[in-house]
């Protein structure tokens, strides 16, 4: 099982240093993957948690990718409804290409409705463009239909590196989302019951679900606790529970919601670094 880390892209302690050695702390610490989260416009149902400087993810990730080597790169998650679905395949394709395959393209619905307002886009009808979205972005990335040098019609056929689509979100419509249009099912900051109760309940193509990292001194007995909320050794142990559901991949996410924690990434370098250690010595 690989372990990632979601990085916060925003925030009034984020600039292009911060980034840099964000990137450079993952791939040092040996984590496979770094993902970043999406808004377009900061609207002020955003900015309460996800405040201006906000780095576009598909503008800084090729920009981390020049910089990292091994290091996937990927969205967690990108709001699809946001953009048009033939501009979305290009610039995943165009990013697949120049970072050697190394991008994976997590999406999301979305849930900001002032965001929604500003750029014109329904909130009610998210769900159905979510789906209407991806069905276009299979489409654009099938490859060309030999000895016609023609693709789909759309452009991006021909020029896209295989890239895994991660669905996120857990409720019924989301879970139906994954199963026809992802590589990977992807939930968000859950508690572990509910992770597995369903995976029992439904057939996925995978299962790479982002987490939280908090580490607390004091053992967490709240039932409801999410998943990488507790001790070190809580904190290990759902990662153990994960790789025996499955999970391909576990991100880490180190954001807890104050943007003042973006002034202080060295607490959570500190973190990553603790269970990043004590998971690799594990048996």
């Amino acid at each position: 099982m690989q372990l990632g880390v979601n990085v916060p892209n925003f925030g009034p302690g984020t600039d292009p240093g911060v980034l840099r050695e964000w990137a450079r702390t993952a791939e040092g610490l040996g984590f496979d993957l770094l993902m970043l989260s999406d808004h377009v416009t900061i609207t002020p149902d955003v900015s309460v948690r996800y405040p201006e400087p906000f780095y576009e993810p598909f503008t800084t990730l090729s920009w981390l990718a020049g910089l990292t080597t091994d290091l996937r790169l990927g969205t967690s998650v990108l709001i699809l409804p946001y953009r048009h679905p033939l501009l979305t395949a290009r610039l995943a394709a165009n990013l697949s290409r120049l970072s050697g395959g190394r991008f994976v393209l997590g999406v999301g619905v979305g849930w900001a409705r002032q965001e929604f307002d500003a750029l014109g886009v329904p909130f009610a009808a998210r769900g159905r463009l979510t789906d209407e979205y991806l069905g276009v972005l299979r489409d654009a990335w099938r490859p060309e239909t030999p000895g016609t040098g023609t693709g789909t019609g759309t452009g991006t056929g021909s020029h896209a590196a295989p890239t895994p689509v991660w669905v996120g979100g857990h409720s019924g419509a989301a879970i139906r989302r994954a199963v026809r249009f992802g590589d990977a099912w992807h939930p968000l900051r859950l508690p572990l019951p509910l992770m597995r109760s369903i995976l029992a309940e439904h057939s996925l193509p995978g299962f790479s679900p982002r987490i939280a990292l908090r580490i607390t001194e004091a053992p967490v007995d709240d039932p409801e606790r999410p998943a990488g909320v507790g001790t070190v050794e809580q904190v290990l142990d759902d990662l153990d529970q994960l790789r025996l559901l499955g999970a391909d991949t576990v991100v880490l996410d180190p954001y807890h919601g104050d943007p003042e924690e973006t002034r202080r990434p060295r607490a959570a370098w500190r973190a990553l670094t603790t269970v990043a250690t004590q998971w690799k010595a594990r048996p």
